[in-house]
């Protein structure tokens, strides 16, 4: 498998039946995560990918909670891509929560949401703790995945060429941390792993791209993986 180049169809195919557990995140209870560090009350600000809301991240934020957090809904509303008025809503809702909490905030972008992460820790590192993608494309071809067509034909924009000024491959001046996988389906594991100079610090994950952020097994690794890292 070429790390650089689009997922096979095999991997892509096997994402589907993981939308159920997606749509279903509201609905779901959290559990706590043996071994996971206490969150010690730290504020967390959750951004859900592409064609999704906060109701997907429901599960993820939950057991945040359970684990010591305090975590945050995006208040983004329905991502669709990366459009100026949205990035404006998640600069305020950042500002919001660390005003709230008089702390700065980690953030966990998940796909579409962890570009959206590094751009805001770009233009506020004063506001931000740690900045963890999940399956994010912020390295190299943008082209690199097998969403980018849709991309392009939901938005009026190409995939390389958003309506906004920031590069989301520079690494922003906080603790930045990339969770990848070779079994994603949609992102290509170099594009979501990123170059040594485009982030602090990679980590391989054995689950799917829409699993990331969904199943319990993955949701205990990130949040483990976030306690780790908070705690360095």
């Amino acid at each position: 498998m070429n790390d650089h180049a689009p997922p096979p169809l095999s991997l892509w195919v096997r994402e589907l039946p993981i939308t159920v557990p997606i749509a279903l995140a509201p609905l779901r209870r959290a559990q706590p995560v043996a071994g996971a560090r206490d969150g010690a009350g730290q504020p967390v600000l959750v951004i859900p990918g592409i064609l999704s809301s906060d109701s997907a991240t429901a599960l993820l934020r939950r057991t945040l909670d359970v684990t010591g957090y305090r975590s945050y809904a995006s208040k983004m509303g329905f991502l669709t891509g990366i459009q100026t008025k949205v990035l404006s809503r998640a600069l305020d809702r950042l500002a919001e929560v660390a005003e709230a909490e008089q702390r700065k905030v980690a953030i966990v972008g998940w796909s579409l949401g962890g570009l959206y992460a590094r751009v805001l820790a770009q233009r506020h590192p004063d506001l931000v703790e740690l900045v963890m993608t999940l399956g994010t494309p912020f390295s190299g071809d943008r082209r690199a995945n097998n969403a980018w067509r849709l991309y392009e034909a939901i938005n009026d924009h190409k995939v390389d060429a958003p309506p906004l000024p920031d590069d989301p491959a520079v690494k922003p001046p906080v603790p930045t941390i990339a969770l990848w996988s070779r079994k994603d389906g949609v992102i290509a594991p170099a594009a979501a792993r990123g170059l040594p100079h485009e982030r602090d610090a990679e980590v391989e994950m054995p689950f799917s791209h829409f699993a990331l952020a969904s199943t319990r097994p993955a949701v205990a690794r990130v949040v483990t993986e976030l306690g780790d890292w908070l705690a360095r």
